[in-house]
């Protein structure tokens, strides 16, 4: 299934995309180059793009995940992708992240909104809001 979800999101396979847990509508890149690659896709469509950048370690990452995988299933139109700060340290320096969890809300390749924290209501706010 990995493999037709990955074809289906530009994916190439190997370990450089992931979809943790089964078939999942949150992306996860663990390249800076796969990563820039789906950027630069994303970037030309209208479709809002939310990043969820966050750490193996960050108890308030974990305690968010459930909810932003209910967030991809329930917002089918956006474009959920999930990257590990300490993985990609160059992705985050490259959007200021400080703090995680840190979602950054991207249409047209461009930074419109962003969520600081794990503050669910806020996010799925943002989200609807910016998704039209």
């Amino acid at each position: 299934m990995g493999g037709i979800l990955s074809s289906f999101f530009g994916g190439g396979g190997g370990d450089e995309t992931s979809y943790s847990e089964g078939p999942s509508r949150v992306l996860s890149f663990h390249s800076s180059a796969r990563w820039q690659l789906h950027f630069n896709e994303v970037k030309e469509s209208s479709q809002l793009l939310v990043v969820d950048f966050s750490a193996s370690w960050c108890g308030p990452c974990k305690f968010i995940e459930p909810a932003i995988h209910a967030m991809a299933e329930k917002f089918t139109d956006v474009n959920f992708v999930k990257i590990d700060v300490d993985e990609l340290s160059d992705v985050a320096g490259e959007f200021q992240v400080q703090a995680m969890p840190t979602f950054v809300l991207f249409k047209g390749g461009k930074i419109i909104d962003r969520v600081v924290g794990a503050k669910k209501d806020e996010l799925e706010k943002k989200v609807e809001k910016h998704r039209a």
